[in-house]
């Protein structure tokens, strides 16, 4: 049907009138911001050794930076990347290179380059606060040097890693653009460092496996095909978390029962404490979903005997008082959790790893004043990295060392995601992962998992990764590890062991094809 003369007459006049509007608008719009600074790109290059399992790994350290471009071929950003390099390699094609990244978003990647599998690694209490300096830095016999090339990352924002020339905080701070600029990043040091034809694989911790499962989809597009993934301590969908939209529900609360029950467990506050944790963790599975969800479904119209029977089940599982469950409506969040399950003795458990204990000023009040976790290891990292950097890497440079920049990055970040080119309020990279499964029926998948991580609970990311849609002959690619330590798993070295022996394995299996 044709628009009546009148609008189109409108319309026409409407679009003569606006070189009028656009010529007003240039006179009065201020001026282009000035480029930031370009810096060139530089690195310093040391040699070491390293003894894993009887075997000395020489190896040469890279510690520099790499410009990334936009979409005009100007350069906005200046990744910092520390590479570790076996010496000797004749055929790089049978060598595998790892890029590994930290998430946040806002945190740097030392905590994986100093704690986990990296050539040296820097020594922590277990479950408590590590003392003031001097700090030990130790070889580190569980680094995956033996495995691997391993390239740890700093996202734009953190550590070195800044922004330049033309670039804005909308080109690195959100779901889309953060993974569109690692790719890039990706990109650049496999070209110039020869390694199109290496096994390829990519490691992230928490906000890290979101940022994974998207850049392998991304890369793979553009051609780069990976042999693994290895997600830690995975966020993989906003929408089934707290505080998701309101059609979650009560889905969060029953994907971390088994998380509260794992930790009951620990601080041995279970009514009647199996031996056997894993097969205890079966239990909690099936009533979360089970008999727990059910009621949860019924809302306010649980019948009261129900009701009952499910808060003496939940202390059972959590240790928590029944009284105190039916009062929160059989509803407990991580927080409340982490406040209530050692109230009597004025201690609070971690966020990021239940083992530790916290002290609060107000020991009556509902949630913890603080992570205990987090702050009983960060100053030994930051020490220990800023020691490492000038002595045995020999980099020198007046930028400061940004460990974390949560302010600044979250004030600009975008959780949303495109998604089949419709925009959602919330990130899911589930599909993205699914997609990448399912163009490389090769790519293997390995997911590790803390059991006192209210973080990223284990059985949420079991969860995301059984609801992914992936084909059934596709689903044997994904295989899981599971320790006794918190959301930074390395912290506990005994599950550090554990954890490097079952990559390990993982690492044949994927390069084995």
């Amino acid at each position: 049907m044709k628009r009546p003369l009148s609008l189109l007459s409108a319309l026409l006049l409407l679009v003569l009138a606006l070189p009028t509007v656009a010529a007003t608008d240039i006179s009065t719009a201020k001026p282009k911001a000035a480029a930031l600074p370009v810096p060139q790109e530089e690195k310093s290059v040391t040699h070491h050794r390293l003894t894993i399992d009887a075997r000395t790994i020489r190896y040469t350290a890279s510690a520099g930076n790499l410009l990334v471009d936009n979409d005009k071929g100007e350069p906005i950003g200046s990744f910092f990347y520390v590479a570790y390099t076996e010496d000797g390699v004749k055929n790089l094609s049978r060598r595998p290179v790892t890029f590994l990244f930290n998430g946040g978003p806002g945190s740097s990647s030392i905590w994986l380059h100093m704690g986990s599998f990296g050539p040296v690694r820097v020594v922590t209490s277990d479950a408590q606060a590590t003392p003031p300096p001097p700090y030990d830095l130790v070889s580190n016999q569980y680094s995956l040097l033996d495995k691997s090339d391993l390239v740890f990352i700093d996202a734009i924002g953190t550590g070195f890693s800044r922004i330049v020339g033309q670039g804005t905080p909308k080109d690195f701070y959100g779901t889309d653009t953060d993974i569109k600029s690692f790719g890039k990043f990706i990109e650049r040091y496999v070209t110039l460092n020869n390694r199109w034809d290496s096994p390829k694989f990519l490691l992230g911790e928490s906000y890290g496996t979101t940022r994974a499962a998207g850049l392998v989809d991304w890369l793979q597009t553009k051609g780069m095909a990976f042999n693994g993934v290895i997600l830690q301590s995975s966020w993989l969908n906003g929408f089934v978390d707290f505080p998701g939209p309101p059609f979650s529900l009560d889905l969060p609360y029953e994907l971390y029962l088994p998380t509260m029950a794992a930790v009951a467990w620990y601080h041995d506050k279970l009514p009647h404490k199996p031996a056997d944790l894993p097969v205890f963790l079966q239990q909690v599975r099936q009533f979360a979903l089970g008999d727990y969800a059910r009621a949860l479904d019924q809302g306010d119209k649980l019948p009261s005997a129900d009701t009952q029977a499910i808060a003496q089940k939940l202390h059972d599982y959590s240790g928590l008082p029944v009284q105190y469950i039916l009062d929160a409506k059989l509803r407990i969040t991580p927080d409340r959790f982490e406040k209530e399950l050692l109230r009597g003795e004025q201690r609070t458990t971690g966020r990021l790893d239940a083992r530790f204990l916290g002290i609060d000023y107000d020991a009556a009040g509902e949630t913890p004043g603080y992570d205990a976790s987090g702050s009983a290891i960060g100053p030994a990292y930051t020490a220990a990295f800023h020691w490492y950097l000038a002595n045995d890497l020999n980099y020198k440079t007046d930028l400061g060392y940004k460990v974390e920049n949560f302010r600044e990055v979250n004030r600009h970040w975008d959780n949303g995601q495109q998604i089949d080119g419709q925009k959602f309020p919330l990130m899911d990279v589930e599909d993205n992962l699914r997609q990448a499964m399912t163009e490389n029926p090769h790519l293997k998948v390995f997911s590790a998992n803390g059991y006192f991580d209210f973080a990223t609970p284990f059985f949420e990311t079991e969860y995301d990764l059984d609801h992914m849609g992936l084909d059934a002959s596709l689903q044997k690619n994904i295989s899981y590890g599971y320790y006794q330590s918190g959301h930074m798993i390395y912290l506990h070295v005994p599950a550090l062991a554990k954890y490097k022996a079952d990559i390990a394995k993982f690492y044949d299996r994927a390069t084995n094809h």
